[in-house]
Order: structure tokens, then sequence, then C-alpha cells
């Protein structure tokens, strides 16, 4: 594991600087890496690396919300507070529904097989579209109105939405008694859930950051460590109680620098740094997941598929958007920020397929051939259109 290890580093700093030279997202240029090097490429990663791939992208992907908590300020929350709610379902659920009424169309599928492939794909990548927000941020783009926040706290959410959505229509499928209702209630408890979660930690860590004279890289680790427990704790209750808790990790970054502003800074910086890292091995791990071969197999209606999806998906959102103060240029650019697919396809593309579900192999190559289509699609148009939709 250790040379794919240094594999990876040793490509990825040239990878992202090549597609930086071209003005195209870094990001990119990583993922593609990714692509190329992974298990259905040139196959250089080792199978160690690959089997415990899932954590590292999600310790990666925890080091940047984190990173994206200690970098929202309470009058920003306040300025997109209902409207980031509404961006947290009312996209997902459109799009979701229209790729279900379009793949029983297209693909002959029962309500439940399409609505399994509907919220599978109508999850957007946080892992994504986070560090573009952040980027945003630091050099304050869009914060007039809070854009990078309302999307950075959406994007954070609407993944819960899918995911509880989709096992509701797994359940269906297996036959098991599944409450839609209860499923749908389980959402606004997860959220509270998280949240409380994510506020407890970050004052039981501000009262030991003042009793006792703690250095900002060890306070870095007890963060980390404890969001990564956090992460884990969602795992061990999903059976029972379903809980946000990537959206208590961003919780906790807020409650640190809300309540020490100065640490919160520095620490901000850390995470900043260990950023350039965990970046690169996220998105190459991304990327690895990718099986072209499976996505080819999806053809012309799995791509006529994703696109009734992104239409549904931009109709959510100018939904989500209505009577809010936001420009004609700023809509479109949270259309476009929302469209980018990635960390929850690669990971629940396969479960119909594992479950014994019919056509699930249908679903696994259409679920591929959206990352492929948009988690470029979407860097390049975050990237371009901030530049020309936003403000300074």
């Amino acid at each position: 594991m250790a040379s794919s290890l240094a594999i990876i580093s040793l490509l990825g700093l040239p990878a992202k600087k090549l597609f930086e030279k071209l003005r195209l997202p870094g990001l990119l240029g990583i993922l593609i890496l990714g692509v190329v090097i992974g298990p259905y490429g040139l196959n250089i990663l080792q199978p160690d690396l690959m089997a415990v791939s899932a954590d590292l992208r999600i310790i990666a992907l925890i080091i940047i919300l984190l990173r994206a908590g200690l970098g929202i300020k309470k009058e920003d929350l306040k300025k997109v507070g209902i409207t980031s709610i509404k961006m947290s379902c009312i996209p997902g659920l459109v799009e979701g529904l229209f790729i279900a009424f379009a793949s029983i169309k297209l693909l002959g599928f029962s309500f439940a097989q399409g609505g399994m492939l509907g919220f599978i794909l109508a999850a957007v990548s946080p892992a994504v579209v986070v560090p573009f927000m952040i980027k945003l941020m630091d050099h304050n783009i869009g914060m007039k109105k809070g854009i990078p926040t309302l999307i950075l706290t959406g994007a954070s959410v609407d993944d819960v939405f899918a995911i509880t959505i989709f096992s509701a229509f797994l359940g269906f499928y297996s036959g098991s008694k599944v409450s839609i209702g209860r499923q749908l209630l389980n959402i606004p408890i997860s959220i509270v859930l998280g949240i409380t979660a994510g506020i407890a930690v970050g004052f039981l860590l501000i009262q030991l950051f003042k009793k006792h004279h703690i250095r900002d890289t060890k306070k870095v680790l007890l963060i980390l460590g404890i969001s990564i427990l956090l992460k884990e704790l969602e795992g061990v209750l999903q059976s029972k109680v379903q809980i946000a808790s990537l959206l208590g990790v961003m919780t906790i970054g807020f409650i640190i620098v809300e309540k020490l502003p100065e640490a919160g800074e520095r620490l901000s910086e850390k995470f900043s740094k260990i950023w350039v890292i965990a970046e690169i091995f996220l998105f190459v791990l991304v990327g690895a997941q990718v099986d072209i071969h499976v996505a080819l197999e999806a053809g012309s209606v799995g791509i006529i598929i994703i696109l009734i999806g992104l239409i549904g998906r931009s109709i959510g959102v100018l939904i989500s958007l209505m009577g809010t103060d936001y420009s004609w240029k700023e809509k479109l650019f949270c259309v476009i920020a929302y469209t980018p697919k990635a960390t929850v396809q690669a990971a629940m593309g396969a479960v119909p397929l594992a479950c014994g579900v019919e056509s699930g192999d249908i679903m696994l190559a259409v679920a591929v051939l959206s990352i492929l289509i948009t988690a470029p699609l979407g860097a390049i148009g975050i990237d371009f259109s901030s530049k020309k939709l936003l403000e300074e």
C-alpha cells in the first residue's frame, strides 16, 4: 500500500498543476488521474489500498467539512436559513421523481426500481461542491448574499435526504413493510440529531481548550479524531436511528469559530494545509471507483435519463429560490453548483445489484455514468460560472 500512496502523492500534484495551467479546475485533473491509475484503468493502485478506499475518502471529506464549518459565520447562516432547508430537499426530490418516471418509460422499470435509481442519482456530491464553496468564501465571492454558505449547508443535507428515500424504495422492492411517512420523518430527526451532536462536541472541545493549553496541531488531531468517531457512530446506530453526522461535523467547526474566533481562524489555516494532501487522495480514490466499461453499458438511454434528472434538479433549485432576492445570474450559479455527482453514486450504485434487485447492473452503470458526466462538467461549470455570475 505504501507504494500506491507514494504514486498518488507524486502524480496528484502535477496532475492538479497541469489542469490549473490549462485554466481548468485542478480537482478535475486529480479525478481523471484516479480513473487512469485505478483498478479499471492501468490498475497501478494496490488492492489493499482500494480495500480501505472508502474510509480514506470519508476522512478526507471530514477534513474539508471541518474546514467549511470553521469558515461559516452566524450572519451568513441567518441569510440563508429557510432557503437552505428548501435546497436540502426540494431539488433532490424533484430530480429523483423525474428519473423514476423516466426509467419506467425508457427502461421498463417498476416504480420501486425507478425510485431506487432516482434517489441514487439525486444526491449532489459534497466532495466536489464543498472545496469550491470554501474557495469562494476565502475570496469573498458571492458572500454578500451568502450563496457559498447556502450551497454548503444544502449539499450536506441533500445526501441524507436522497439516501433515506432510496432506502424506502429498496424496502418497497424487497417486500418489507416500510412506512414512507416514517422514513420522511427520519430526515428532520437525523438533521436535528446531527446538529445537536455537533453542538455538544463543539462545546466540550471549547471547555477542554479553555482549561488546558493545547497546541493547535494537537487540537486538530483531537477535532479530527472525534469527528471521525461521530461519523462511525452514524453507522453503528443506522439500524435504529439516523444521524446526519456530516452536518454535525460542520457544526463542530462552526461552534468553535463562533466561541473561540482567534483559535478558530488558526485551526482553519491548519485544516487548509491538511486539505492539500487530503484533496489529492479523496479525488484520486473517487476516480478509481469509476469503471468506464460499466458506464458505457448504460449507453445513450443512460445519458438521457441523467439529463432528465438534471432538468428536474434545476427546476427544484429554482423552486427553492423563489421569493429570494437572488438575481437570475445567482440563481443560475446555484443550478450549476448543484449538478456534480460522485461520492454517493460511487458508494450506493452497486447496492441494488448486491441486494439482488432485478436490473441492478443497469442501475450501477447509470450511476457510474452520472459520475463521469456530472463531476467534471460540474467542476468546470462551478469554477467558470462563479467568476461570471457572482459578485465579489
